[in-house]
């Protein structure tokens, strides 16, 4: 029962980072319907700034992790304008714009590799706080882990439903022609939906750095993980995705009771199919 219990409370862990992954890369799908698959390497730059400024230039961490936040909305801001922006105005299908955020994806894990190097980059003097509640175990990183999702969809909803901006971002969430019908500015509602969720991305990310440090190529599993989350959640609903990505998290680590652990990374490929093949929608994925 106490290895029970601390691969729950482990769980619990790496699902809030799945659910802070899987918001972001929700909000931004299901605002403008693009698949940015270029989340994963902008979520490795947020990394990367928060190391850049906490260990070049020697700022507390959670200036850092300002830092790695800014990194994360402008990268965004950027690939979103740049890159798919253009596309869209020439009313490319899906598929060109999918074929484009995988180049992406590619350009940007190279250029930080060629920019950082491909060693892996930690922050100095890490905080270590562990505590011992019974036979749980639990660092400090890992109860931020958690608060941050707390705090940041609890956030993200207040401004979702009590703003003009955020009911905007609703309103295109549920029907982008009709938000363009009624008046809606969506190239404002696009801009704003990538720096939400690159920021939301970039939370996670100065945490990973702290707690196991960051590489060029951290992006791959982050992204793959809230691409799953999302479609195990629904398409569409952000409730979906945070439960999709803290269901994920605890059905990875609680299976390591009866599977090897280094199987643990295929539990994502069959939590997708079972979802597919029994609910194609998602859990709370609408018609």
């Amino acid at each position: 029962m106490d290895l029970l219990a601390q691969l729950i409370v482990n769980g619990l862990v790496n699902g809030s980072h799945y659910a802070l992954l899987a918001l972001g890369f929700g909000l931004i799908f299901g605002t403008t319907r693009v698949t940015h698959f270029a989340y994963g390497p902008v979520y490795a730059a947020s990394a990367y700034g928060c190391w850049f400024v906490a260990a070049q230039l020697n700022a507390p961490l959670w200036v850092a992790m300002l830092g790695g936040v800014l990194t994360g909305i402008v990268v965004g801001v950027l690939a979103y304008l740049f890159v798919y922006r253009p596309f869209e105005r020439k009313g490319s299908t899906s598929l060109v714009i999918l074929i484009a955020s995988l180049g992406l994806f590619i350009v940007i894990e190279n250029a930080l590799g060629i920019l950082f190097g491909t060693d892996t980059k930690v922050v100095p003097s890490p905080p270590s706080a562990i505590f011992l509640w019974g036979p749980l175990v639990v660092t400090g990183v890992q109860l931020t882990q958690i608060a941050a999702l707390i705090v940041c969809a609890g956030a993200l909803g207040l401004y979702l439903t009590k703003t003009r901006m955020g009911k905007a971002v609703l309103a295109m969430t549920d029907n982008p022609e009709m938000a363009r019908v009624i008046g809606i500015d969506t190239l404002r509602v696009s801009v704003i939906s990538f720096a939400i969720g690159s920021a939301l991305a970039a939370v996670p990310a100065g945490l990973i750095l702290i707690k196991d440090g960051a590489t060029a190529h951290m992006g791959f599993l982050a992204v793959f993980m809230a691409f799953v989350a999302v479609v195990v959640g629904g398409v569409g609903s952000l409730k979906g995705a945070v439960i999709g990505g803290l269901a994920l998290g605890l059905i990875e680590s609680t299976g390591m009771i009866e599977i090897p652990t280094e199987w643990q990374s295929s539990v994502a490929f069959v939590v997708l199919f079972v979802v597919l093949l029994v609910r194609p929608r998602g859990l709370f994925g609408g018609r």
